[in-house]
């Protein structure tokens, strides 16, 4: 039995763009992983193209979850051969060193943004993406990133022109892997844009491209998108719901009321993100949407359970 089993997941093997979709982590991270941490072995064709198993792909998602617990992928496999002893205690010191990981990648692009420095500012966000999974950047390094540079402008830090330095850097990063990847995905198809009012669109990019990486194919309006043109554009376009994603500010007098009228017209789920939806939880809930919250994973797994179809 046991050679059957083994049998069958030699011939069920995946090149690295599904494993990459089945697990959220790109090529480029799979293949560090490999390279510098032995964390995964997958096999070679005899034209070079990396194969994995079921086997492999379970050993990824073992290490995501060791990612999530706050365990650096420079321990990830101390912690993968202690769980294969049935030994915990790898896990104890693992979040300070991680917190001090992510610090200590804040700190520099602080300085790189400090500075001007696009070249260091590109390395450092390089680095992160090239041992990390999307999401993982996104939760630990750019929203941190983005709240201290929001932070530093407030008390006088830092600059304006810093804050529109990072904010065009980060669009065009985002913007180009962001084109790279709608052209391969297959899943159910979302509107997303900002709300009225709204100009900042960073964390609306970021959520896309995590979608992305979920299979989900993204139909993306940016910033400050009236509710009156969303419901043509639903249909025109076969969105299957509406995303709608706003800040801390992105709030006015008539906006439960006009929220109302948009789910009315577009007959889709309208789900709503960021602080918005945390601060005006009880408005966006009276008006019929779902509230996606600022928290990436518990996002995602509301808009699954939106798009489920009825039992």
């Amino acid at each position: 039995m046991k050679q059957d089993a083994a049998s069958s997941d030699d011939r069920e093997l995946f090149p690295i763009r599904t494993v990459s979709s089945l697990t959220g982590v790109n090529a480029v991270t799979l293949r560090a992983w490999e390279r510098r941490y032995g964390l995964i072995s997958p096999r070679r064709t005899p034209k070079g193209h990396r194969l994995y198993s079921r086997a492999d792909v379970q050993r990824i998602q073992q290490v995501l979850d060791f990612l999530d617990r706050g365990i650096s992928i420079g321990q990830a496999r101390a912690a993968l051969e202690a769980q294969q002893r049935g030994e915990t205690s790898v896990t104890v010191a693992a979040p300070q060193e991680s917190r001090g990981l992510w610090a200590g990648y804040i700190a520099r692009m602080v300085l790189a943004i400090g500075s001007f420095d696009e070249k260091n500012l590109n390395a450092v966000y390089s680095e992160a993406l090239s041992l990390y999974p999307v999401e993982l950047v996104t939760s630990q390094l750019i929203v941190p990133l983005l709240e201290e540079v929001g932070r530093r402008w407030q008390n006088q830090e830092g600059s304006v022109a810093e804050e529109h330095f990072f904010s065009v850097f980060m669009r065009n990063k985002l913007g180009a892997r962001f084109h790279h990847m709608a052209l391969e995905t297959t899943g159910p198809k979302l509107l997303c844009a900002c709300v009225p009012t709204e100009n900042h669109e960073l964390a609306l990019l970021l959520f896309c491209l995590a979608a992305l990486t979920r299979n989900y194919r993204i139909v993306l309006l940016g910033a400050n998108m009236p509710f009156a043109d969303l419901p043509t554009a639903v249909r025109r376009s076969g969105s299957d719901a509406i995303v709608l994603a706003g800040s801390v500010g992105a709030y006015w007098p008539t906006f439960e009321e006009e929220l109302a009228g948009l789910i009315q017209r577009a007959k889709v789920p309208v789900l709503v993100g960021g602080h918005l939806s945390t601060l005006h939880r009880d408005a966006v809930t009276r008006a019929g949407a779902i509230v996606l919250g600022s928290e990436m994973s518990q996002a995602f797994r509301r808009l699954g359970q939106a798009l489920m179809p009825p039992e």
